[in-house]
């Protein structure tokens, strides 16, 4: 497991980021997210080694972290940093093998990753003649091309149309192990939903929101959307009101009792044809969390 225990960084007179605290557990993806400068790129450099913590410290697996256990992670960082020169197969396999991997082996794994992404006809052209869009593609091949113990991805979505966003996530679960933790900033709160097991928010530098993504979305109000035949009888509901409407369907927040309840006093006075949980989305949660 990675950890981070009151991390803190001060430039000058100001405090970036405040003890800022929290795991990425293996096996799974777990979202870093804020506004533009809550911290979140400078929190990621100092969890890599690339920035000195003004206080606090980074542990791996229970100890605190070695530079050579750092250079098992795969890193993406913010402000891209592949060869514009250099063919997309030779500098995956030069990066391969600084981590170790003999020539052949390497060679494998680049070809592997640049087939993934669609990219292995274009194998032998520089990384300046593609896109935006595949430059992204092979920095990400470049953070996977040796197996990484952990995964810390700062923005890897930024650049990429919805099927190469969809070839990326395919890849991450194909990729990822049971025993790697993978920690990606994002400020597209709908595929961090989508993606992540764990979430956590930055507001000023703090971590406001440290939990799994399914105990965020329980952690609001009791509420149902329902749709009846008869409005009227949405009037005057024992332990609950109804909070807003939306067309035919009325979302109503329980204050007291229990939702079978609320079922039954309703069906008494109407017909019910739609009545179930609803759970905000994390965007929601971050609004809420960051205001």
């Amino acid at each position: 497991m990675l950890t981070v225990r009151g991390l803190s960084r001060v430039y000058g007179d100001v405090l970036v980021v405040d003890e800022v605290s929290f795991d990425v557990r293996p096996g799974r993806l777990t979202g870093f997210v804020g506004a533009n400068g809550a911290g979140k790129t400078t929190t990621i450099r100092m969890l890599m080694g690339v920035l000195a913590p003004t206080a606090g410290e980074v542990w791996w697996d229970g100890s605190p972290i070695s530079t050579e256990q750092r250079r098992s992670f795969g890193y993406m960082p913010e402000e891209r940093g592949l060869y514009p020169r250099m063919s997309l197969v030779d500098q995956l396999v030069f990066l391969a093998r600084l981590h170790g991997l003999d020539k052949a082996a390497a060679a494998e794994r680049a070809r592997h990753l640049l087939a993934h992404f669609g990219l292995d006809d274009r194998r032998d052209d520089l990384l300046d003649e593609l896109s935006l869009g595949n430059q992204q593609r092979v920095q990400i091949a470049a953070a996977l091309i040796h197996r990484p113990t952990a995964l810390i991805l700062d923005e890897p979505f930024n650049g990429l149309d919805p099927l190469a966003v969809d070839s990326m996530i395919d890849l991450l679960h194909d990729e990822v192990g049971p025993d790697v933790p993978v920690l990606f900033s994002s400020h597209q709160l709908e595929l961090v939903e989508r993606l992540c097991d764990d979430l956590i928010i930055l507001s000023k530098g703090k971590v406001v929101v440290a939990a799994a993504t399914d105990e965020l979305r329980e952690r609001g109000p009791l509420r149902y959307r329902v749709v009846v035949s008869d409005p009227s009888a949405l009037d005057d509901l024992p332990g609950a009101a109804v909070d807003r409407r939306d067309g035919d369907a009325a979302f109503i927040t329980i204050a007291s009792g229990e939702p079978a309840d609320l079922l039954a006093h309703l069906t008494g006075r109407t017909r019910v044809s739609e009545f179930h949980r609803h759970v905000e989305p994390l965007a929601h949660v971050f609004r809420e969390a960051t205001r």
